[in-house]
């Protein structure tokens, strides 16, 4: 692990970031109470995952601590928060949104990743899949395109996931995947943003 390489994974994670407070921001007014409270936590969960696993890197290449616990938690809390985002997204594309209950889930710990990786493919899955069907809504070819890249990127991560990290250069073809697979979320946030997503009527 080195310095360089620690640095850039925070690329994503801050690339992540913008992009759910843009979505946050553009959605609030047309989700209950409850669908954007599962939306926002599970956006919440997956930036602090990455930032966890971001920090155990930079602590780890400078030498500080190998602090496994940050990188250990990265998994279960990122696909915890993917399928909660994407329940918030899927109650707001199939169910009339006035107030509603907050709903609350909590992960369950279990020795195989089977399940967690079951779960990441389908959270994942329907999180773009749902913004693609907002991007539809709002006519932006570019914006669905580019959350469908997304979506196809950072599943590889899982792909990539299984592969022998003792090699540099697959930690630096993951680091650029990831990059590219965040990037595109930002900019399609963003384009969804400049569209007029904002306006309480966007969606119809």
């Amino acid at each position: 692990m080195t310095l360089p390489m620690a640095l850039v994974d925070f690329v994503p994670v801050v690339f992540f970031l913008l992009a759910a407070v843009r979505l946050q921001r553009d959605l609030y007014n047309k989700m209950s109470k409850g669908a954007f409270a599962l939306f926002a936590a599970g956006t919440i969960v997956v930036f602090t995952a990455g930032l966890f696993k971001a920090t155990w890197k930079l602590l780890y290449a400078l030498g500080l601590c190998d602090y496994v616990m940050l990188n250990q938690a990265f998994f279960p809390m990122q696909t915890t928060g993917f399928v909660l985002a994407a329940a918030g997204i899927g109650a707001l594309l199939t169910h009339r949104q006035g107030r509603g209950a907050v709903y609350a889930a909590a992960p369950v710990v279990y020795e195989s990743k089977m399940i967690f990786v079951t779960m990441m493919v389908l959270g994942v899955t329907m999180l773009d899949g749902g913004l693609i069907a907002v991007a539809a809504k709002r006519r932006s070819r570019t914006a669905a395109a580019l959350f469908a890249l997304s979506m196809v990127l950072t599943l590889g991560m899982g792909y990539l996931a299984t592969k022998d990290f003792d090699q540099p250069s697959m930690n630096w073809i993951a680091e650029c995947v990831n990059v590219a697979g965040e990037g595109c979320f930002l900019l399609a946030a963003q384009l969804l943003h400049k569209g007029g997503l904002e306006a309480p009527d966007a969606l119809g």
